[in-house]
């Protein structure tokens, strides 16, 4: 099993596909209420979908989703710096977290959490890793 993607939800396609363009995704699938992205490594995708209420999109815009979508980069640090000079915002720049990951968080112009971090062999084998199955 492999996870396929993550959809967020917009208030504005224009702004939102532009702000991931930015960040350095290869946009694959454009419509006017949906769109697709390729991480610029691996085969991995993530898409957005335009809130249809304008209720939704005023809501989502000031309370955010709830989930948080995570990418990964080896050279956070310097990602972090070149999103910076292009205007990108941080509401908080790479920081050591307890657990063991180093995260950048920013938002994107919809409102959803976004954090940029580097894991290293911590992502899937931190110290306090275990194994449960059925």
């Amino acid at each position: 099993m492999n996870l396929n993607q993550v959809t967020l939800p917009v208030n504005d396609m224009l702004r939102a596909t532009d702000f991931y363009r930015t960040l350095g995704f290869t946009q694959i699938v454009d419509t006017p209420h949906y769109a697709r992205f390729q991480c610029p490594d691996g085969d991995a995708t993530f898409s957005l979908s335009l809130e249809d209420s304008p209720e939704q999109s005023i809501q989502q815009a000031s309370a955010g989703s709830g989930a948080v979508i995570y990418f990964e980069h080896e050279q956070l640090d310097q990602w972090v710096a070149k999103l910076q000079q292009r205007d990108i915002v941080f509401a908080q720049l790479p920081t050591d977290q307890r657990y063991l990951w180093r995260e950048a968080i920013l938002y994107d112009p919809s409102g959803n959490k976004i954090k940029l971090y580097w894991a290293g062999e911590n992502r899937l084998n931190p110290p306090w890793r275990v194994d449960i199955r059925e």
